[in-house]
């Protein structure tokens, strides 16, 4: 199935596809979809990492792919939004033909990678095992001491019909910590503070922004509910002040 015959708004999700099932975890030579981390590979775990050594071949996107690609010798295929797709049918033929496949993602697959994780399994049709990553979304947790058993986690950065993650954020506002993933650019930390507003927010909660976790230029931004949702609007890059490798924070009351 190529890209242009695909419409997520218009179904099945991918990510329905992935937890469709437990694992079996007595499968024969299962395909690995491995989270790498936030990017800095001292967060690599050793299992992740020896299931993309004894790979033959590799798959996932460009800037995921770039960050591993000196841990192992195989085969690399790399892709974007547009031929993500085939791609993964270059991979599926390799795997059906006998090689070991490894499909790598960002953090961790359990926490914002599962429409990716539903992709890789409906192309391979063979089990796919997930080995966990340390998620930007935990080391924001620790940063911000936001336990997540006191917390609301919503994953924005995805495809497809956002309202329901939308409406768990603005119905938890001020009675839990909340932790989002935005969506890149249509959705910042700046458009969802004012969606909290909008639900009753009140505009003293403190907000936090965490970018580009563990890199050497991480940053962090301390402010409000209210002067966040300040800059609200827009959908580009120079619409918002932040990066796309974001995660943003509301401190409850």
């Amino acid at each position: 199935m190529s890209s242009d015959d695909y419409d997520l708004d218009s179904g099945p999700d991918p990510a329905a596809i992935a937890a469709s099932a437990p694992e079996d975890p007595d499968a024969d030579r299962p395909v690995h979809a491995v989270g790498i981390g936030p990017g800095n590979l001292d967060f690599l775990t050793p299992r992740g990492e020896q299931a993309i050594r004894e790979a033959d071949v590799v798959v996932g996107f460009e800037t995921v792919v770039d960050f591993v690609a000196d841990r192992t010798d195989a085969d690399l295929l790399t892709c974007g939004y547009r031929d993500e797709l085939d791609t993964l049918e270059t991979f599926a033929e390799r795997v059906a033909d006998g090689e070991r496949g490894t499909a790598v993602a960002m953090g961790d697959p359990n926490h914002s990678g599962y429409q990716f994780v539903g992709k890789v399994q409906r192309a391979v049709d063979r089990p796919v095992r997930i080995v966990p990553g340390i998620s930007s979304l935990q080391l924001a947790a620790s940063r911000a001491r936001t336990p997540m058993e006191d917390t609301t986690f919503v994953t924005l950065h995805k495809s497809g019909d956002l309202s329901t993650d939308l409406d768990r954020l603005r119905s938890d506002v001020g009675d839990r910590h909340l932790l989002v993933l935005p969506r890149p650019f249509d959705l910042m930390p700046e458009d969802v503070a004012a969606e909290l507003l909008d639900a009753g927010g009140d505009p003293e909660l403190p907000a936090l922004v965490y970018e580009r976790l563990t890199h050497d230029d991480e940053a962090r931004t301390a402010t409000t509910l209210g002067d966040l949702a300040k800059d609200a609007g827009g959908g580009g890059r120079d619409d918002t002040r932040f990066s796309d490798l974001s995660v943003f924070v509301v401190r409850r009351d």
